[in-house]
């Protein structure tokens, strides 16, 4: 404390996250400037002549693209190795017609109506992705926007409310107007004397009847003013009718022991916060607008199977997957690696202990999606829910509206579930794709029973049998972050790793395309210096 009377920015960060919730305690970390933005800084500019330097790079996902972009830019030869039939590994969408074969044996037909998509891998892009998002524009990537939060969405947790699906907004406004309650009795009694000022716990009452929706005498109840945050109980409407009725706000510690403040969270995180954005027609646009650029210099249907370097260059032997039986080699003086550490730990590399034991060290997540295809838009003609998440304790976990084709008629698409991490994750991967899409109906169902009627076809994803990556993404611990990540990122010789794996933004695209631009920058400057 400063004098005795004013409160650190540091404790008071601490006293609203213990009061008020890690809502609240994000906000004000955003608001005093502790949240980062990216480290883009604009498009990169490689000085100097290569002297007509070959790369060869290893997966054409994001990171190898931009790679391949900004290396051709700047007058290397480049060549790209890819493992599917088509650009941006994880960046991938589903359409109708597609199929997808899981390890196992496991081929799905995707049978959505012609314009509809799920994205099993990225779907969303924050505001503070500035590479990304550079890069759309330079590409000429149309978006939109990714609603994050709908305010009428659902908060579900099967023990509480006899298992009723209850409104964000009104979960949201109850828990903050009862804790802003709280927090004003204790400011009114004089408990914060010694923290806060005189002057600062007048302007915190004010602040928190505001934020709250508290009335006169710092309560919060129902009334007209409450219900404008958590909705009415009959809406404001026409002549005789037009009068709106307060809605009864749920107590304190219904919503304490229901456990759905926890969600409240995922609107509130750094990552999470509006504005979000989509590409128009599916994630798979923006891998599509690269391969546009270097297309030509990627050979795709190739697995590659080894990977050799001395002191004047790399060599990478592959095969093609329809002819897996004959080995071919592509040589180049250097060689920058995006494929996933959970494929390349398999592989033999020739690099030294430290980047091997990297690479060997990082696990990766689990994680599945589920695209469900109904009859009619039933989210929106029904309850009103246009784009956004529901959160639910359910195996399912997120149910998420679509954030295009608003307020038309015909056929829609929900992401059914979406599991990452966790035990249910891993018991949905072990399912047949039709046992998973059955369960994200059966589970949904206690959420919108509309499913029964209107559900159609569904496809599901588990990325630890998806054969390119085994495995959502890179997941760090501290202490593996601490010991190995270093070294993962240095150049070994003449290879150099790059993808979202070694980054600090595991599993987003930001991640991916800023570990290409630095990996990229590092291994320029060593060549121009030979």
């Amino acid at each position: 404390m400063q004098n005795g009377s004013v409160i650190r920015r540091r404790d008071l960060l601490a006293l609203i996250g213990t009061i008020a919730g890690s809502s609240a305690m994000y906000h004000a970390m955003t608001s005093l400037g502790f949240a980062s933005e990216s480290a883009y800084r604009g498009p990169l500019k490689l000085a100097g002549d290569p002297k007509g330097a070959s790369v060869l790079i290893l997966g054409a996902g994001l990171a190898g693209m931009t790679a391949a972009l900004e290396l051709r830019k700047a007058g290397y030869k480049v060549q790209i190795l890819e493992f599917n039939s088509r650009p941006g590994g994880r960046n991938w969408t589903i359409r109708g017609g597609d199929s997808i074969v899981e390890l196992g044996g496991f081929k799905q037909t995707c049978e959505f109506e012609q314009g509809l998509y799920i994205n099993p891998g990225p779907w969303r892009i924050p505001y503070h992705h500035r590479a990304l998002l550079d890069y759309c524009k330079r590409l000429n990537v149309a978006l939109e926007p990714f609603i994050q939060l709908n305010h009428n969405a659902y908060l579900h947790a099967t023990r509480a409310f006899n298992g009723t699906p209850q409104r964000i907004r009104s979960i949201k406004a109850d828990f903050q107007g009862q804790v802003s309650e709280l927090l004003a009795k204790v400011t009114q009694q004089g408990r914060l004397d010694e923290a806060v000022s005189k002057e600062d716990q007048e302007i915190l009452l004010q602040s928190l009847r505001a934020w709250g929706a508290l009335d006169r005498d710092y309560k919060y109840s129902a009334n007209m003013l409450s219900s404008e945050f958590r909705g009415y109980a009959r809406d404001p409407g026409g002549g005789l009718s037009a009068d709106p009725l307060p809605s009864e706000p749920i107590a304190l510690s219904e919503i304490l022991r229901s456990r759905l403040w926890r969600y409240l969270q995922a609107f509130a995180r750094y990552n999470f916060q509006t504005t979000m954005f989509q590409p128009v027609g599916g994630m798979d646009m923006i891998g599509k607008a690269f391969a546009r650029e270097v297309g030509d210099l990627i050979r795709y249907n190739a697995k590659v199977t080894q990977v050799q370097q001395n002191g004047s260059g790399v060599t990478v032997s592959y095969v093609d997957t329809a002819n897996p039986s004959a080995v071919q080699q592509a040589t180049a003086d250097w060689c920058i690696c995006t494929i996933p550490l959970s494929i390349l730990s398999q592989l033999p590399v020739d690099v030294g202990a430290p980047m091997k034991n990297a690479i060997d060290a990082l696990p990766y997540a689990g994680s599945v999606k589920v695209g469900l295809q109904f009859k009619r838009r039933f989210w929106e003609e029904d309850e009103a829910i246009y784009g956004g998440i529901s959160y639910t304790d359910l195996p399912i976990r997120q149910i998420a509206y679509p954030n295009y084709d608003f307020n038309r008629s015909g056929r829609g698409i929900l992401l059914g579930a979406y599991l990452f991490e966790g035990a249910n994750s891993y018991e949905f991967t072990a399912m047949p794709p039709a046992e998973r899409v059955a369960s994200a109906v059966e589970f949904g169902a206690k959420i919108h029973p509309q499913y029964r009627k209107e559900f159609e076809t569904g496809v599901a994803v588990a990325w630890h049998r998806v054969p390119f990556t085994l495995g959502c993404s890179g997941e760090w611990s501290d202490a593996g972050r601490a010991q190995h990540y270093r070294n993962l990122c240095q150049i070994d010789g003449r290879i150099v790793l790059a993808g979202e794996h070694a980054s600090d933004l595991p599993a987003w695209q930001e991640g991916a395309i800023l570990s290409s631009l630095d990996a990229i920058a590092r291994l320029h400057e060593r060549v121009v210096k030979i």
